[in-house]
């Protein structure tokens, strides 16, 4: 029941609603519920902010645009267009756009919304990575973001295509092509898709339904389950901030999280108004409406979807014909491997880094990403890759801009993405590794000051001084590799785990994945390390 010391016309309702759904009792367990008060989770949070801008924004725009393939000739407010023949769908953005109050703005926002969720998106996931939050018992919400990403490419691909414009047209044409390329059912799906020969007419009603109805429902189904499995788990602590694998630190639910989260909406919803207002983005009036015989120079998409585009253009003209069939490896290989590469890799590595490491514990505590050099290591390769691919979609562009031969800029990204992930590897490594001496002289012998001193028989040196308790929390909270099993243990047996073939894998990749590690002992101060204390002048 509700406090009795609340005015009535509060403690009524309460009373109504708790009597028939029992809700104080849950606020009351949840209400307090603790929340760190780290930036880095705030990435998720603008992720979830941008989705219900794309909701409230998609909305809007649905009660005006047609999601016909009809030919009609537009007699709108555009008048370069005017008399022009297109399809309904073009014609009813273009009415949207200059015709209806406040419709550019809200086709704006919506796409910068789109934007900044799949950004949000990718920079929250790459952070889980690198501090391990994806370990047991974490991994289920892993597997709940790269589901996310992946719907989120797709509610991309049919947001923007529905205009219908010179662009769009364009990458549906490329889709059409890759699902064509498929062996075996990709002809069957292309036909099912697009309702017959591209274009057909039903592409447009098709996507229309899936982009506003049946992705964006599986899209907060799963935003749902991942709140609710972390509410449950409760956040992962970031070292140094006094949270322990029992113990969770940080501010309430209610009222500090609450009004910190509301602000923060406000403060997302301000950023992507200003560039919606400000920063022109897909303006379909320019292309045109889509001929398929007409293509535009510099045609990129979304940032997201420009891994794909780069391989695309990468790939050689390979084709293999045999008994009458012809697979197009120039179309299927860069549509399936590099996103089966990261994807399936993000999508296996938790599992795969518990059988290398042996390593089955909980995981509330993350890890700060120089303690993890070899996992840190493959992340930045793994960017690095992805970054190149991304540029490479736009060959065209950096040779235009930087005059330079379209040819030399497409075979310098054919080396670098295999040169580029590889170089970004070891740089990380050493880096990592850098930074554990660092951490450990700071243990052994405390931070150096900056202050130099003199002694009495004249010689000098900078003085050292403790870390705080803190940062010793932080520099201690690296925990050193378990030791990979012996392949014959005291005995002359075998060890468990290290039999057969996978056995000796597991053994090697341990040792791989373990190398180099750096200890971090010692209690900071430096006075315990034989520095002298006794300095009598401070000279600079």
């Amino acid at each position: 029941m509700a406090d009795e010391t609340l005015p009535k016309a509060v403690a009524g309702p309460l009373n109504f609603v708790d009597d028939r759904l029992g809700t104080v009792g849950f606020m009351k367990r949840n209400v307090k519920k603790v929340f760190p008060d780290h930036w880095s989770f705030l990435l998720g949070e603008i992720a979830l902010y941008s989705f219900i801008i794309l909701l409230l924004s998609g909305t809007f725009l649905t009660l005006w645009f047609k999601p016909s393939m009809l030919e009609v000739h537009y007699h709108g407010s555009y008048e370069p267009l005017v008399g022009v023949q297109m399809s309904e769908a073009y014609a009813s953005t273009l009415h949207i756009t200059f015709d209806i109050r406040g419709g550019l703005l809200m086709r704006q926002i919506h796409h910068w919304a789109a934007i900044l969720f799949m950004a949000s998106l990718m920079v929250h996931m790459l952070r889980v990575f690198f501090t391990g939050a994806y370990r047991k018992p974490r991994e289920i919400n892993w597997l709940i973001g790269l589901g996310l990403f992946t719907l989120g490419m797709l509610e991309g691909l049919f947001g923007y295509s529905l205009p219908d414009d010179l662009l769009s047209g364009t990458g549906l044409r490329i889709t059409q092509g890759v699902l064509e390329a498929i062996p075996i059912v990709g002809t069957y799906g292309y036909m099912f898709l697009f309702g017959g020969e591209f274009p057909g007419v039903d592409i447009i009603p098709r996507m229309f339904t899936l982009h506003i109805l049946l992705i964006p429902g599986i899209i907060l189904a799963l935003i749902t389950a991942h709140m609710m499995i972390m509410w449950h788990q409760k956040h992962t602590q970031m070292p140094g901030t006094g949270g322990t694998e029992t113990k969770v630190t940080g501010y309430p639910f209610y009222p500090v999280f609450m009004a910190k989260a509301g602000a923060y909406f406000l403060y997302t919803f301000g950023v992507i108004a200003l560039l919606g207002t400000f920063a022109q983005i897909n303006p379909i009036w320019l292309f045109g409406p889509y001929d398929p015989s007409a293509i535009s120079a510099g045609s990129q998409p979304d940032f997201y979807m420009g891994l794909l585009e780069g391989s695309l253009r990468l790939m050689p003209g390979w084709e293999i014909t045999a008994w009458g069939h012809t697979l197009s490896l120039n179309v299927l290989i860069p549509a399936l491997v590099p996103l089966g590469i990261i994807f399936t890799g993000a999508g296996v590595w938790p599992w795969l880094e518990r059988w290398i490491t042996g390593d089955h514990r909980y995981h509330h505590v993350n890890d700060r990403p120089r303690n993890a050099p070899t996992r840190t290591a493959l992340g930045v390769a793994m960017v690095a890759f992805y970054g190149l691919m991304w540029l490479a979609g736009a060959n065209d562009v950096l040779a235009e801009k930087f005059h330079l031969s379209l040819y030399a800029t497409t075979w310098f990204f054919r080396f670098a993405i295999f040169i580029g992930p590889w170089l970004a590897y070891l740089i990380t490594k050493r880096i990592c590794l850098g930074l554990q001496r660092s951490d450990a002289a700071t243990m052994a012998h405390g931070y150096e000051s900056g202050t130099i001193v003199m002694s009495p028989e004249g010689e000098f040196s900078e003085l050292h001084k403790e870390p705080a308790d803190f940062e010793k929390a932080k520099l201690l909270s690296k925990e050193e590799p378990k030791a990979p099993l012996p392949a014959i243990d005291a005995n002359g047996v075998p060890a468990k785990g290290s039999k057969g073939p996978l056995g000796h894998l597991r053994t090697r990749l341990a040792m791989w994945y373990n190398a180099d590690s750096i200890p971090v002992e010692g209690d900071g101060d430096p006075h315990h390390h034989g520095h002298d204390d006794q300095h009598k002048e401070l000279t600079h």
